[in-house]
């Protein structure tokens, strides 16, 4: 039985890594998937990896800080599919210091990328979620439909070099409760997943120094030097990172039929970890 069939799913970031993993495990159970990258080939390669297991998808490419993506994001998905069912609110990376060496550059991009790009792309998905709720109440067909916003542990207790990061994902937790009352009467849950170590390109480690991703003309380096991910594993219950999979598992629970009476809750996908 495919669990959301005939649904409708925004998942930013779905180009590469865990939201990849996030638009090929719902779009298995039956989801259309509007897939979002920086870069128009890996967007397009989640397309083509959807639609080889029989699903639908569209590409909508560009970065969720840029003004307007969030109207446009929000287009793409009503004008191909006919609306909003779920929304995951994955894109981000991390750039790393010590705050006395952090500039306003470092907290400015993390604080958009994490909070100010998720409240944009909610707050542009209001109009649609409310009027397919008044169509739905005419109708007398309560749907509920789904938020999942992407957080991690760094947020829920910190992490040294990531001041900029774990107050974003903090403000993630604040937005996704507040949220969680505000859009109740749309019969809409709004829910937070908050990683631990989840092995990816940003956490690949590396004995040669970090690797660098391109965000917008930056180099932002990334990786973890190999003996402190090892040490990091250790300190994991189940003694090893999660894979994107898995992670995508997470985000699966809360937007099945089962998890309609779920809201403004954060559950932590850290193999028992939780900072």
């Amino acid at each position: 039985m495919s669990h959301l069939a005939h649904k409708t799913a925004l998942i930013t970031g779905s180009g590469r890594g865990i939201g990849r993993a996030i638009a090929l495990k719902l779009a298995a159970q039956g989801a259309d998937v509007v897939v979002n990258d920086l870069d128009a080939a890996p967007a397009a390669e989640t397309v083509a990896a959807v639609e080889a297991v029989g699903g639908r998808a569209v590409a909508h490419v560009g970065s969720v800080t840029d003004d307007g993506f969030a109207d446009a994001f929000v287009k793409t998905a009503v004008s191909t599919f006919g609306g909003i069912d779920i929304i995951v609110n994955n894109a981000g990376y991390t750039w790393d210091n010590v705050i006395q060496k952090m500039d306003d550059e470092q907290w400015d991009a993390i604080m958009d990328v994490h909070l100010k790009a998720p409240f944009r792309l909610l707050r542009a998905a209001q109009p649609v979620l409310r009027d397919q709720a008044r169509k739905d109440s005419e109708a007398r067909t309560p749907t509920v439909r789904k938020v999942v916003n992407i957080s991690s542990v760094a947020g829920l207790g910190g992490n040294a070099g990531q001041a900029n990061y774990a107050a974003a994902k903090a403000g993630v937790t604040g937005l996704t409760k507040t949220l969680a009352k505000e859009w109740g009467r749309y019969n809409v849950t709004v829910n937070t997943v908050a990683f631990g170590l989840i092995a990816t390109r940003l956490t690949e480690a590396s004995a040669d120094g970090p690797g660098t991703i391109d965000i917008s003309g930056r180099r932002i380096a990334v990786g973890v030097n190999p003996a402190l991910l090892a040490a990091a594993e250790q300190m994991i219950p189940l003694g090893r990172a999660g894979t994107v999979e898995e992670a995508a598992g997470a985000v699966y629970l809360l937007c099945t039929p089962e998890s309609d009476y779920v809201s403004g809750q954060t559950l932590v996908c850290g193999g028992g970890w939780n900072n």
